[in-house]
């Protein structure tokens, strides 16, 4: 029999269900997400959670006219479903595919592209901001997860829309702490009391009549923090100028939509506290929501995941070390930025939780806070995925390495990141890192290199990065001894035996090597295995241009900025003119697919860069 779910293609269809059947709905909806995750894989337990709010959200606020803002967005599953794109999320995350993160260009509902944290507030009070100015009467509501709240761009967005006359609705939906006594009735009564417009009215027309008598005015608002207080944790955001309201449970609709309709009537600055379940409704996820936070495919019917590799990735490498290297100095560190999991962390914290330190999603106070330490003699170990790396850079220019300070950088999801796309994708960090002073950059060819380099960034006395892909490498050996490589230098791989026609020297970034050997030996040319982005092997360069007619360069990185532009300006210095290839990323934002595929389109595997190579020796040779 046809569902609900089959009948609902826009929210225009969901508000013309009758509200008794919308319990019916969220369990249709958290029935075809767990089965479509299961086949795409993607992000699952943070959209089981939101399941009855996004209902509750289209079905109260007149979308897309009113704009739903959603934080970080690896939670707009069950929005995506309800906003016409049902069919499509059978091609979730594929090439060609709609996108894992809210995207403008991908709906009309989508108003605000996401995929970092934190920044749900200050959009949507900038849009608060411009539906003022055009005097409409649009709603603005920014929807912010507990995490996302730790960042101090929300609270400085909160700081500002304070000072706001503007018609905003903040949600935070709280999914850490379980439901309990204080979110039951009686909350569940408060809020629908505190957002009624009867009580907005008293509270506005109190405080003018109030205004007159500044003594009664302070009195009266502290007497209603404290009424408030005993019941509700809302004292800080009605500090900041909003009226806190909640918390509720995030999973019951009809509480939610008696809220959310009262809500849509009140003007100013409100504050709404849901709390919700992670994996709410699929036991596994609701066992264990990191677990299922981001999954490759899996069986809906137990969560078993479908992934069979056995093979190490980068970040268990890293993860690996750490412990290794904890075990030999007690003055290490280890820093996250809320990615304890995904930046493999995980061993390291329970073997050594007084030397562990996740600080939230703060990225910027993460690098600030390891500079303090670096300054006392601790050495911190900072583990944080290129992209996310970004949100900190005025810190780890000014802070860590103005100041020199002995930290070393574990800098996971360099390159391309499939799925996740270009919010993700760590396309950048070897042309923002590169023009710093006083810091060593390494990328390393394989695992064992990996292991390698970490040890010598940490070694080494001073700021130093290691930038590693996500995902496996190529299957090395792992030498377990804490080896250091000397810094600066690259090595030969491959030696071209050409003795006539033209000679074809391949410098090699990290991840490139491998593409670069098979293409090597298609056209029997050199391969250096760079390793240093900075310093570079400058002798090694002189060497190989002297020797060679071509010089090509190729890394997983934007090619401006990048390793090949680090090459070209040593060849400048030391007045070499030999032909010169850079190989790199497009000046583009790359969009999400298949790592493999996505490397071939940008020309990054070794038929493409036997094609680029060729191209080249035809202009110039």
């Amino acid at each position: 029999m046809p569902s609900l779910l089959d009948s609902i293609n826009s929210p225009v269809d969901l508000r013309k269900l009758d509200r008794d059947q919308l319990e019916i709905l969220a369990g249709e909806l958290r029935t075809f997400l767990i089965e479509s995750v299961s086949k795409t894989g993607g992000h699952l337990a943070s959209n089981l959670g939101v399941v009855e709010l996004t209902i509750a959200l289209h079905y109260a606020f007149n979308t897309p006219d009113d704009r739903l803002v959603w934080d970080v967005g690896h939670q707009t599953y069950p929005h995506k479903i309800l906003t016409g794109r049902r069919e499509a999320m059978a091609n979730l995350r594929k090439p060609e595919g709609i996108a894992g993160f809210p995207r403008r260009g991908e709906s009309p509902y989508d108003t605000f592209g996401t995929g970092h944290s934190s920044t749900s507030i200050s959009a949507a009070l900038g849009m608060a901001i411009a539906a003022k100015q055009a005097g409409l009467e649009r709603r603005s509501v920014a929807i912010i997860g507990d995490g996302a709240m730790t960042a101090g761009m929300a609270f400085e967005a909160l700081n500002n829309a304070g000072d706001m006359d503007a018609n905003l609705l903040v949600i935070l939906n709280d999914n850490d702490m379980s439901i309990s006594n204080n979110v039951g009735a009686l909350n569940n009564y408060l809020a629908r009391l505190l957002s009624g417009r009867f009580y907005d009215s008293v509270r506005r027309g109190g405080k003018k009549v109030l205004d007159i008598v500044p003594p009664m005015k302070e009195f009266a608002k502290r007497a209603e923090e404290h009424a408030k207080g005993m019941v509700t944790p809302g004292t800080l955001f009605e500090e900041f100028g909003f009226n806190y309201i909640g918390p509720i449970d995030g999973h019951d609709i009809p509480v939610l939509l008696d809220t959310l309709s009262n809500i849509r009537e009140l003007k100013g600055m409100q504050f709404l506290h849901i709390v919700t379940q992670k994996g709410k409704g699929f036991e596994p996820a609701e066992d264990d929501p990191n677990k299922y936070h981001g999954v490759s495919k899996f069986d809906s019917s137990n969560g078993v995941s479908h992934a069979t590799t056995t093979a190490k990735t980068y970040t268990q490498v890293f993860g690996d070390w750490l412990v290794d290297m904890a075990d030999s100095d007690d003055k290490l560190v280890g820093i996250t930025p809320a990615m304890c999991d995904g930046s493999g962390l995980n061993a390291f914290a329970a073997k050594y939780p007084n030397r562990y330190f996740d600080v939230g999603i703060a990225e910027q106070h993460a690098l600030t806070f390891a500079a303090g330490m670096a300054c006392d003699g601790l050495k911190p170990i900072v583990a944080i995925y290129s992209t996310f790396l970004q949100r900190a850079y005025d810190q780890l220019i000014h802070d860590v390495a103005l100041q020199n300070l002995d930290v070393l950088f574990a800098i996971d999801r360099a390159g391309l990141v499939g799925a996740d796309g270009p919010t993700h994708a760590g396309s950048f960090d070897l042309s923002y890192l590169r023009c710093i002073p006083n810091i060593v950059i390494m990328a390393p060819s394989d695992e064992n290199e990996c292991h390698q380099m970490l040890t010598t960034g940490y070694q080494y006395n001073g700021v130093a990065a290691v930038r590693y892909p996500r995902g496996t490498g190529t299957g090395a050996v792992i030498c377990t001894s804490l080896e250091t490589l000397p810094i600066g230098k690259g090595e030969i791989k491959r030696q071209s035996k050409i003795k006539k026609g033209k000679k074809i020297a391949i410098l090699a970034f990290g991840s490139m090597l491998t593409p670069a050997l098979q293409a090597a030996s298609m056209l029997d040319a050199t391969v250096a295995n760079m390793r240093f982005v900075k310093p570079l092997d400058v002798d090694l360069i002189k060497k190989l241009a002297k020797t060679h007619d071509l010089i090509v360069t190729i890394e997983e990185n934007a090619v401006m900025g990048g390793a090949g532009a680090a090459v070209l300006e040593a060849m400048q210095r030391l007045n070499l003119t030999t032909p010169t290839l850079c190989l790199g990323l497009p000046d583009t934002f790359i969009e999400h697919g298949v790592h493999e595929t996505m490397l071939a389109e940008c020309g990054l595997d070794s038929v493409g860069i036997v094609s680029a190579i060729k191209e080249k020796l035809s202009l110039v040779m």
